[in-house]
């Protein structure tokens, strides 16, 4: 039996980065946290895009995917739950877009839209999402280029 086991080797990886400014902190904070795994990782080349809110990373996704220069893609951000239905509309839908661009670009997207209930919540786990963001961009980079390699 065959088995593609995890590679975190980021050597040669092109890696794009959708940023939500809304709830600025925990953004910055998540950011930080991932260029610094990323530059750990090696990944050879990492940009970064803002967005004003989590709505509008889907689309920014799909357009650097459509560049076809990234091997993976990750969205930052937190949506906080308020005192309105908002939370649930925004939560469910950036996330469906998020997942709909890399089901049809073939680009894995790492998912660090927060959603919590609180800030306190969001800024406590903001650092360990960006790092663990990074972590998931690049292995399944590295797992989409190895299935590709077998399997020619």
């Amino acid at each position: 039996m065959e088995e593609i086991k995890p590679e975190l080797s980021g050597a040669g990886l092109r890696i794009g980065i959708v940023r939500s400014r809304f709830n600025e902190g925990v953004g910055a904070a998540m950011l930080e946290a991932c260029r610094k795994r990323l530059e750990e990782l090696k990944v050879a080349a990492v940009a970064v895009v803002s967005v004003p809110g989590a709505l509008e990373a889907p689309l920014a996704l799909q357009r650097l995917a459509n560049t076809e220069k990234y091997d993976a893609l990750i969205a930052l951000g937190a949506v906080i739950r308020g005192e309105t239905y908002h939370f649930e509309i925004v939560a469910n839908e950036s996330a469906s877009g998020l997942m709909q661009v890399q089901l049809d670009s073939g680009i894995p997207v790492a998912n660090g839209i927060l959603t919590t209930d609180t800030e306190g919540q969001a800024q406590k786990r903001a650092a360990e999402k960006g790092r663990d963001c990074a972590e998931v961009a690049v292995e399944m980079a590295n797992l989409g280029k190895n299935i590709l390699k077998r399997h020619k």
